[in-house]
């Protein structure tokens, strides 16, 4: 039997229409655009607003989306992941909503919780179904809606964050494209240091955890970029030197969009020029799960068939990862 390989075949996305710009941001906590950029990196982050609108709204615009331009019948799909920090309920998935949105009747629905990781992971586990050749076509969605976890009194997390969900179409293929590798790993440390605090069964709401703003991303920032860089620099090192990946032959390094400098210290570890480098955290902000997908999303109509991609993020557990994908079409 001939080895099957996780390709993905299509691309869709979406980002909200409401603009929340540095000025505006300004205006409700001690901050400025000169600040934000300088340590940042983002000018503009994209919020759902709208009452009653959840992150299974934004990972249904997507989803549907990249069956459109596929030309695929949501009857054809086998399953579909959603990667989310922020679902709409604690239960039922938002994977369920989104599958019973859409309509795919043969498909299963799970969610995947590895914060803004949960795409890596999400991926490697639908490339593992496709090669499996028990599953033909999975869709993988990256959605969050951080505005929901955000405490905009908060001048060092509320910068960060932005909305946003994107989804790829995974399908099987002979040929040599797709998921060829990845490195994942958790290393259960980060909770002190990247977490919210109550909300779960540990420390359920009550009147105590909502008066103590318990309910939002709470962040020992510097902690956070010491192991982000550290962890993503050696896993995509990791991935290079397994596949014989050098700056030569590198197309594209397609970091998590958390923050300008964790890129930068990134890329140059992998000696590549900043042009390969896929960046639009200016636009979004840190989406969480929605980081990696919607960059490709943005990125889709540049990429080539054979190019030669290293995925890397970083996120709450702590988790981190990097992958090797060959792209499997020319941008459309």
């Amino acid at each position: 039997m001939e080895k099957i390989n996780a390709v993905i075949t299509g691309v869709g996305g979406y980002v909200p229409e409401y603009v929340l710009s540095n000025d505006e941001l300004s205006r409700m906590v001690d901050t400025n655009d000169e600040w934000i950029m300088t340590r940042i990196g983002i000018k503009e982050r994209r919020l759902l607003n709208e009452e009653g609108l959840g992150t299974s709204y934004m990972a249904r615009k997507a989803v549907k989306q990249v069956l459109e331009k596929t030309g695929t019948d949501p009857l054809e799909i086998d399953c579909i992941i959603v990667a989310t920090s922020t679902p709409d309920f604690h239960f039922p998935s938002t994977a369920s909503i989104v599958l019973g949105r859409v309509g795919m009747k043969n498909a299963h629905a799970i969610d995947m919780q590895a914060a803004c990781c949960g795409f890596l992971y999400a991926m490697d586990t639908a490339a593992s179904l496709i090669q499996s050749g028990r599953y033909k076509k999975v869709v993988v969605c990256g959605a969050d809606k951080m505005s929901s976890a955000v405490d905009y009194t908060d001048r060092a997390t509320c910068p960060i964050f932005g909305d946003g969900a994107a989804a790829v179409l995974v399908e099987g293929s002979t040929e040599e494209y797709g998921w060829m590798d990845s490195h994942l790993r958790t290393d259960g440390l980060g909770l002190p240091y990247l977490c919210m605090k109550a909300g779960g069964s540990v420390c359920p709401p009550s009147h105590y955890t909502i008066e103590h703003r318990m309910h939002f991303v709470h962040q020992e920032g510097k902690t956070v970029f010491k192991f982000a860089v550290t962890n993503m620099t050696d896993a995509c090192t990791r991935i290079a030197e397994r596949n014989n990946l050098t700056k030569e032959n590198i197309s594209w390094v397609l970091p998590h969009q958390a923050n300008v400098r964790i890129i930068e210290a990134v890329s140059a570890r992998l000696e590549v020029e900043p042009e390969k480098v896929m960046m639009n955290i200016q636009k979004y902000g840190n989406t969480s799960a929605a980081s990696l997908p919607l960059a490709l999303w943005d990125y889709e109509k540049q990429l080539k068939k054979g190019d030669n991609l290293i995925l890397t993020a970083f996120g709450a557990g702590f988790t981190w990862g990097a992958a090797y994908l060959k792209w499997a079409y020319d941008g459309k």
